[in-house]
C-alpha cells in the first residue's frame, strides 16, 4: 500500500515508522526541508499543501492520506482535497475540534462525570494555567501563590484554562473506533523531563490491572460520546490513587504507538487505515507474547549524555532507522561516526521490566564507554518550576 503522510515532525515520524513496519510505501509531504520523518520515507515532496492543484497531483497515486499535524485550516484543506480526488483521509475532524479545545473537552468531562482536575476557583493553589487550544506542554505554566496569580492576571490577557495542579505518575491509552466497534489498546506509562516534556515511555505500564480496566472504560466512553472514527489518545494522572483525565487528542499520537507495537505487535497505523479502508477486525489481539519496552530520547554532546523530552526529536533534522544501535533493539537517530552532537530515540525490549531496565542501563554504559562521555543526565520535573506538560 502507498500512503501519503502530511507533516514530517513527531506525528509524521510515528506514521513513517509504523508504515515501515507494515511494509508500506510512504510519500511524505512537508512545507519545510529536513523534517525528522524525511529519513524514513520513500519519497519526499517539499510542498505547501495550501497549493491545492499541486497537492492533488501528489495525492492522486496514493491509497490513503494520513494527516500528521495540528493546524485546523490545513486539516480542513486536506480533507477537501482528498474528497475531490476520492481518496480516504484518515482523520476525524469533528472529534479533533472537540479534543483540541481544552475548554470544550473539559466541559465534556464534566458532562460525563469523568474525574478531572478541578477548575479555579473551586480549588486551591498551586494552579496550572494553560492556553485553550495549544497541544501538550505548550504555553502551560504553574502558579504557586495568590500573589503569582495576581501578577499573571495583570500581565496576561485573553482566555486561559485554570485548574488545580495535580502530582502523580502519568499514563496514556489509545482507543480506535469505526463502524460501531471501539477498542481500547495497551496502557503505557509516561515519564517527563525537567521541561515536563515526555522523555520516556514504558510498555506495559506499572498500573494496577483494575485501574487499567477503569482507564480503558473511560477512554471508550469518551470515544463513543465523540462518535469517533479513527484514533484518539487519553492521558491521565494517578493522583491520590484516583485516575484523573488531563487531556484527549483525536489524532495519531507520537511515541506511545511505537511502544505498543514493540510490546504487543499491534500496529496502530494499520488499525487507523482499517477505519477508513474497510473497517476494523472483529477483535484486536496481540501478535506475539508481551514484551517489556522502554522508548526514550537521548541527546549526546561532547562528554555528556542527556535524556530529553521529544522536543529533541522535532529539532534533530532527518532521522534514520538503525538496528542493534549500541545494543538497543532499534533506534531513530541522526548519529554518524565521528559526529560530536547527535540524538537518538532508543527502543529497547526484553521479557520483563527488570530485564529491560538492565539492558537499557547497559546501552547507556556502552555509549559512555565507546564515546568517552563522563557525564550522564536524566532530568526530572522541577516541582517548583514554571513549565508544565500534560495538564
Amino acid at each position: 500500500m502507498r500512503i501519503a503522510v502530511v507533516g514530517g515532525r513527531l506525528q509524521g515520524l510515528e506514521a513513517a515508522y509504523l508504515a515501515r513496519k507494515a511494509g508500506w510505501e510512504v510519500v511524505l509531504i512537508d512545507k519545510l526541508q529536513n523534517s525528522p520523518a524525511q529519513g524514513l520515507c520513500s519519497r519526499f515532496f517539499c510542498l505547501d499543501v495550501g497549493k491545492r492543484a499541486e497537492l492533488k497531483k501528489v495525492l492522486k497515486n496514493v491509497d490513503l492520506l494520513i494527516p500528521a499535524l495540528e493546524n485546523r485550516e490545513v486539516l480542513a484543506n486536506l480533507q477537501e482535497a482528498a474528497s475531490e480526488i476520492e481518496i480516504p483521509c484518515a482523520f476525524d475532524l469533528r472529534a479533533y475540534d472537540i479534543s483540541s479545545s481544552k475548554i470544550v473537552s473539559d466541559r465534556l468531562f464534566d458532562a460525563m462525570n469523568i474525574p478531572a482536575p478541578r477548575p479555579w476557583p473551586q480549588c486551591g493553589f498551586p494552579l496550572v494555567v494553560k492556553p485553550p487550544a495549544a497541544s501538550g506542554s505548550e504555553g502551560v505554566i504553574k502558579i504557586d501563590s495568590p500573589a503569582a496569580w495576581a501578577a499573571f492576571e495583570k500581565d496576561h490577557g485573553g482566555q486561559w484554562v485554570v485548574q488545580e495542579y495535580l502530582a502523580g505518575p502519568s499514563y496514556s491509552i489509545e482507543v480506535i473506533c469505526a463502524g460501531g466497534r471501539c477498542y481500547p489498546l495497551q496502557v503505557t506509562g509516561l515519564e517527563m523531563d525537567n521541561l515536563h516534556d515526555c522523555k520516556r515511555v514504558f510498555a506495559p505500564a506499572d498500573l494496577a490491572l483494575s485501574q487499567q480496566q477503569q482507564f480503558a472504560e473511560i477512554a471508550v466512553a469518551i470515544a463513543r460520546r465523540l462518535n469517533l472514527t479513527g484514533i484518539m489518545d487519553v492521558e491521565v494522572i494517578l493522583h491520590q490513587n484516583q485516575l484523573k483525565v488531563l487531556e484527549i487528542d483525536a489524532r495519531l499520537p507520537s511515541q506511545t504507538p511505537t511502544a505498543v507495537y514493540q510490546s504487543l505487535g499491534i500496529n496502530m497505523l494499520e488499525l487507523l487505515a482499517g477505519c477508513f479502508l474497510g473497517g476494523l477486525p472483529a477483535d484486536i489481539l496481540p501478535r506475539h507474547e508481551q514484551k517489556a519496552v522502554i522508548f526514550e530520547h537521548i541527546v549526546v554532546t561532547p562528554g555528556c549524555i542527556a535524556v530529553s523530552g521529544e522536543h529533541a526529536v522535532a529539532e534533530a533534522g532527518p532521522l534514520v532507522y538503525r538496528e542493534n544501535f549500541f545494543g538497543a533493539d532499534e533506534a531513530l537517530t541522526n548519529y554518524a561516526s565521528g559526529k560530536n552532537n547527535w540524538m537518538a530515540t532508543l527502543i529497547t525490549t526484553a521479557s520483563s521490566r527488570l530485564e529491560v531496565l538492565t539492558k537499557r542501563n547497559a546501552i547507556i554504559e556502552r555509549i559512555q564507554k565507546e564515546l568517552h562521555t563522563t557525564v550522564y543526565r536524566d532530568p526530572v520535573p522541577v516541582v517548583s518550576g514554571k513549565s508544565m506538560e500534560g495538564q
